[in-house]
């Protein structure tokens, strides 16, 4: 395989041209830490990205930070923390759960927003997408080109960021990115109500969010993963542990949450807790970097081949979607649940049913649920080989798909096929 390191915008556009005319397909790598997320790729040659790294701009006043878009999570995130502000979305570190935590690997701005991977935070401040302002990048002919700008109001042309988020490197090589930036909450604390069953956590849940309490994060262990969390107040708790996160100010912080231990004290909770300054953020850290199912009953998910999807689902139905899936796979299946019900994490044996890592079954379930879509994140590469690793598209749907991919990259040399097979 040959590696490309262009250092700028021109040598990118000339080595696309180049591919383009040789028909040579690129894999886009940035920090190398989700290479294994979507679908296995069979290419000779890597346009590498990591020179296009550092903040070029940062106006803390003006809540909006620009940088090369192969630069680490943890220096935009560093230089954020020295001014008391934050990337609200609340990027996600997925090296332990794609097994891509080797030298040399790390999160990048660019690849967060590529992916649109957002953490528990996202159903308040919404996803990645919502916070990527501009773009400047190279499409599949060779052509440089710069989308959106540096202010929030942007509303001029086509909105090409929010196209590109989610693309996964499909359509375009980015190289500078500029985004909007938060301040940082002063307190945190996160009420724990323990014992619930699944489907009393999910309306307990859904009340916390329909209250005045602006929470910001909400999400459900059953007892068998809670046990396994690096929070002693949560693995000492030997039941099932429901989480709600609240932030601001001191003094609201500390109404709202001796408010929603009122309110929701009474709805079958055998106790209630709180989580104070690092308990609560290393909680919620484990929630981003789905830690409750690589150290769950049953030894490290992913260490033991298990595959593990992502499932977006109607928060209502989640408990009887999760219900449904353990008895397809007689339950041979671990869960959890963030974003108030929304988001449905669960491991399978990937060798589960006919040996498609559960998927006919998971889908299914969805199906028969209210609906939603599911993504396999994790899972051996003969297996995302062969299962449709993101939710496969009705007709009208993978051909508008298919167009877009051809009007920024026509001959198919950006990861091809890694969201869905010719794409």
């Amino acid at each position: 395989m040959t590696n490309y390191r262009p250092t700028d915008d021109r040598q990118v556009a000339d080595l696309v041209t180049w591919a383009m005319a040789e028909e040579q397909p690129l894999e886009i790598v940035g920090g190398g830490s989700k290479r294994a997320l979507g679908r296995p790729l069979q290419v000779e040659h890597t346009l590498d990205l990591s020179a296009f790294a550092g903040i070029r701009e940062y106006e803390p006043a003006e809540l909006v930070l620009t940088a090369g878009a192969a630069t680490p999570l943890a220096d935009i995130e560093k230089a954020l923390a020295e001014r008391k502000q934050m990337l609200a979305f609340e990027p996600v570190d997925w090296r332990a759960l794609l097994g891509s935590g080797g030298q040399g690997t790390s999160p990048t701005l660019g690849g967060v927003l590529s992916c649109n991977l957002s953490g528990p935070r996202r159903i308040r401040a919404g996803a990645a997408r919502d916070h990527f302002l501009g773009v400047r990048c190279i499409n599949g002919r060779g052509e440089i080109f710069k989308a959106g700008g540096q202010v929030v109001k942007n509303v001029t042309g086509y909105d090409l960021c929010k196209l590109l988020a989610g693309g996964y490197g499909t359509l375009a090589a980015m190289t500078e990115v500029t985004v909007k930036v938060l301040p940082r909450p002063e307190k945190t604390r996160t009420v724990l109500l323990l014992g619930l069953d699944d489907a009393a956590a999910v309306r307990a849940l859904s009340d916390a969010l329909n209250a005045p309490h602006e929470v910001s994060a909400a999400a459900h262990l059953p007892a068998g993963l809670a046990a396994a969390s690096g929070v002693s107040y949560v693995a000492e708790a030997g039941t099932s542990v429901t989480a709600l996160r609240v932030e601001g100010p001191g003094p609201s912080v500390e109404y709202r949450t001796r408010a929603l231990r009122e309110m929701l004290g009474g709805q079958g909770a055998a106790a209630t807790e709180e989580l104070h300054s690092m308990n609560s953020v290393r909680f919620w850290q484990e929630i981003a970097e789905v830690g409750p199912l690589l150290a769950g009953t049953g030894g490290a998910a992913a260490a033991a081949g298990r595959a593990i999807w992502r499932l977006s689902v109607t928060p209502s139905m989640a408990s009887a979607v999760a219900a449904a899936i353990a008895r397809a796979l007689d339950g041979d299946a671990q869960h959890f649940y963030d974003w108030g019900g929304g988001l449905l994490w669960v491991a399978a044996s990937s060798d589960a049913g006919d040996r498609d890592a559960g998927a006919a079954s998971i889908r299914a379930a969805i199906a028969a649920n209210g609906g939603g879509h599911a993504t396999l994140v994790r899972a051996p590469d003969p297996v995302r080989a062969a299962v449709p690793v993101f939710e496969p598209q009705a007709p009208a749907l993978a051909e508008l798909t298919k167009r877009v991919k051809e009007s920024f990259d026509p001959r198919g040399i950006f990861n091809p096929g890694r969201v869905y097979r010719g794409v």
